[in-house]
């Protein structure tokens, strides 16, 4: 079966990521869509040039991987990044597995991204576009599970059994502990967004957060905030 994880940056993902790859029966794939989107759009990001010059930067060739065939019992595991996806990107091929949205409060989203890289507009979060995708499978009644970080900090056994129960999928306890470091699979992005996770074996305790965001992002949050809050309402 194909997995299309649906989330934006800061989001918890590739600790998700990692959750299903230490299955002995999943395979992972990384953000697909990064150096087509960097390419197409020419923003600056970290590393821009390296992930152009070594990933694929055609729908086509994209495609051909993410819908690959799986063998019997073997799960494809790909995490998306919904701002990847602009404008003329097919999406004729949702159907070909499960989507999943994993969402995150807004608020933690954007203070941990400015750390990190600079905020322009809502679409560098993804927000916007995971509402729009999740919305089109909601129209064309696709199947979708939402499924909020903060439930998964909360709890790792209880949500991460019940995402295993919809997707007809055996839990494994090998999914709430996995070794630390670095990952093959990993893009080479990894060395500027990932520092947190491969020290990580698990997933992180759950804080509480001050959801203050500094005022010149309060018009990305405030809309940001209305899909969150419209997601959340399905989530798990």
């Amino acid at each position: 079966m194909i997995i299309f994880m649906w989330s934006g940056p800061r989001n918890l993902s590739t600790a998700l990521m990692r959750s299903f790859e230490n299955r002995n029966d999943t395979k992972v794939i990384d953000e697909p869509f990064y150096a087509y989107y960097l390419k197409k759009t020419q923003l600056e990001h970290p590393m821009k040039n390296e992930i152009i010059n070594n990933y694929p930067t055609s729908q086509k060739q994209i495609l051909k991987i993410i819908t690959e065939k799986t063998k019997k019992n073997e799960i494809f595991y790909q995490k998306h990044m919904t701002h990847h996806i602009i404008k003329n990107t097919r999406l004729d091929w949702l159907n070909k597995g499960h989507n999943c949205f994993l969402i995150r409060h807004p608020a933690k989203v954007i203070n941990s991204y400015i750390k990190k890289n600079s905020l322009m507009n809502i679409d560098d979060i993804g927000f916007k576009k995971q509402y729009e995708i999740f919305n089109k499978l909601k129209k064309n009644k696709i199947n979708y599970t939402v499924i909020n970080a903060d439930i998964i900090l909360k709890d790792p056994s209880k949500t991460i059994k019940k995402l295993c129960k919809i997707l007809k999928i055996k839990f494994t306890k090998k999914m709430l502990n996995w070794p630390k470091g670095k990952r093959s699979s990993d893009g080479i992005w990894s060395k500027v967004w990932y520092k947190n996770v491969e020290l990580s074996n698990s997933f992180s305790k759950f804080k509480k957060e001050n959801y203050n965001v500094p005022k010149k992002y309060n018009n990305i949050y405030e809309e940001s905030l209305n899909y969150y809050n419209e997601m959340n309402q399905y989530s798990i």
